[in-house]
């Protein structure tokens, strides 16, 4: 089974600081990492191929330093990873993102599967694996929080949404999206470390795709939103106030009346 896994590179947010005058995230303010969501998805796809065999190909699209994010995906069962790295692709909102990662798919050729994370941390939109299926016109599933049935035509899986849980068959190709409840992901083994540092990672820039991806369609120009400011909310500061043994003793009583007179009348209110 051809198993393609969206990674993304995502600031440490119990780190990161944000620039409040210009209301965006100062992404140099801390350090980075792959999306945790995307993590589970990472085990996910691992669980699969010991299943019923197969390749996992991490994806990303983002700046060179992500290429680090593609060798940790690598150490931890993908067997190669693809980078996106373009200025062209830069500024991208989710759907300039899942369009340029649809037909990145689409040049890597014939695949079974696409995972994505539920959502990122840097965004909490849960909008990019949803895009990226319907650009790649493909049936997708979001929500998934348990592998039921794998088989080299379906998967069978378990999806919560709001308060209610649905089972649903996937036919294949499709895409899912797992929630961190799906799995714990393990840790990487030494052997796979060693193989990551030495693994070559193909970078694709703007004309790697420029058959299939116009300049309209891809970064700033490609995307129809923009975040224009990010608004952090005050902090809540917990509220007090000290009462006098008179004024409590003045409390006490008038709450003993109340409790006297409702059960005079009957304890109607």
């Amino acid at each position: 089974m051809q198993i393609i896994v969206l990674i993304k590179q995502v600031p440490e947010m119990d780190r990161v600081k944000f620039d409040s005058e210009k209301g965006v995230i100062d992404r140099k303010s801390a350090g980075v990492e792959i999306n945790p969501f995307d993590l589970n998805a990472l085990e996910t796809a691992v669980q699969i191929k010991e299943k019923v065999g197969g390749e996992i190909i991490a994806l990303t699209m983002g700046p060179p330093r992500a290429e680090k994010t593609l060798r940790e995906a690598i150490a931890r069962g993908a067997d190669r990873g693809i980078l996106l790295s373009d200025g062209k692709f830069a500024g991208a909102d989710t759907r300039s993102t899942s369009f340029t990662l649809a037909h990145a798919i689409k040049k890597i050729g014939p695949f079974d599967l696409v995972i994505a994370g539920e959502m990122t941390v840097d965004g909490d939109t849960a909008q990019v694996g949803p895009q990226t299926a319907e650009y790649l016109d493909i049936p997708h599933i979001s929500y998934v929080t348990c592998l039921d049935e794998i088989t080299a035509l379906s998967l069978t899986v378990t999806c919560n949404i709001w308060d209610g849980s649905y089972r649903k068959r996937l036919h294949l190709p499709g895409l899912i999206t797992v929630t961190k409840d799906i799995n714990f992901p393990r840790l990487p083994e030494l052997k796979n470390k060693m193989r990551a540092r030495e693994v070559e990672i193909p970078r694709w820039d703007f004309s790697t795709l420029s058959d299939v991806l116009s300049p309209e369609d891809t970064g700033l120009k490609g995307s129809p939103t923009q975040v224009k400011k990010i608004t952090i909310p005050p902090p809540v500061e917990r509220k007090g106030q000290v009462f006098s043994a008179e004024e409590m003793e003045k409390a006490l009583a008038a709450i003993e009346k109340i409790c006297r007179e409702k059960q005079i009348s009957g304890g109607q209110s």
